[in-house]
């Protein structure tokens, strides 16, 4: 009682509320963690969702004291298999040596790599209208070979090692270079497949022939097919697992651009981080607009 009323005399109202929690054994603590963008390597002008844009904010949360779960809040297109995989590991890594349960919430979609990680959850929850799934591997481009022939532009490429230049954009498409890269992706896509049978186990429901396809549903259809746990948002889960005193802790978030790289860059290297960031941007906006966001 007299710490209590020590407490209550701290001018501080979110330093008084955290002290009274911590003391309230009826209190849960969930600290949650945003997973969200285009996952791939980040640029000075670009933040996207990959392991080391993300991985302290995971130590930390896996970290808060008296944590009953850590929450996930995903939202993501997919897009680099390796970050996915990567963060994937991290999250699991960190929910066996700290023995918490992990629940994700999915917003507008979690989908390929965007799913591979809400995987890492030993629970997954989605709103009845997000997007769920595309357990498959893409690769697209653009062909410039009858472009540059029509004006009138030679190409010159020299290379040591005969595949050095395959699946070129300015060179017509050669069935070998195209096979390989079928190949790499089944390759990649094994992988994929492996993982989400491991995590999902036997609640998986629907043939694998249909979900590995690539193909994507809505929330209601991805709980019938075993892709998700149940239907519902961060708040109402929690509390309904952990009681109405459920505190909800965010931890991290976006960083602004001049803290995501030390150094400063020349004129000339801003200008091309620009330009790539321009073309990454119009993939990104590809990869959401394919879920129609």
């Amino acid at each position: 009682m007299v710490k209590k009323t020590l407490i209550n005399a701290i001018p501080h109202k979110g330093l008084r509320q955290r002290l009274l929690d911590s003391i309230d054994p009826d209190v849960a603590v969930v600290p949650v963690v945003r997973l969200s963008g285009v996952i791939a390597t980040s640029g000075p002008l670009r933040e996207s969702l990959n392991l080391s844009a993300v991985a302290d904010d995971l130590e930390t949360a896996f970290n808060v004291p008296d944590a009953k779960a850590v929450a996930l809040i995903i939202n993501s297109p997919g897009g680099s298999p390796v970050q996915s995989s990567l963060i994937f590991k991290r999250i699991r890594a960190l929910a066996e040596e700290k023995e918490l349960p992990v629940l994700a919430f999915v917003e507008d979609v979690a989908a390929s790599g965007g799913y591979m990680i809400a995987c890492a959850a030993d629970e997954i929850f989605a709103d009845e209208h997000s997007v769920v799934g595309s357990i498959g591997v893409v690769s697209a481009g653009f062909g410039f070979s009858s472009l540059i022939d029509k004006l009138g532009i030679e190409r010159r490429v020299h290379t040591a090692g005969e595949s050095k230049a395959s699946l070129d954009p300015f060179k017509p498409e050669d069935p070998e270079e195209v096979a390989r890269l079928v190949a790499l992706q089944e390759e990649v896509h094994r992988g994929f497949k492996d993982l989400v049978r491991k995590a999902r186990g036997e609640r998986l429901t629907e043939a694998e022939t249909k979900l590995f396809t690539g193909e994507f549903w809505v929330g209601t259809q991805a709980i019938g097919y075993g892709l998700i746990d149940g239907i519902g948002d961060l708040r109402s889960v929690t509390h309904e697992k952990y009681g109405e005193k459920t505190r909800l802790k965010l931890v991290g978030g976006p960083k602004p651009f001049w803290k995501r790289r030390s150094g400063i860059a020349s004129e000339t290297q801003l200008n091309v981080n620009f330009a790539s960031d321009l073309l990454n941007a119009a993939e990104a906006r590809s990869l959401w607009a394919r879920f129609g966001l």
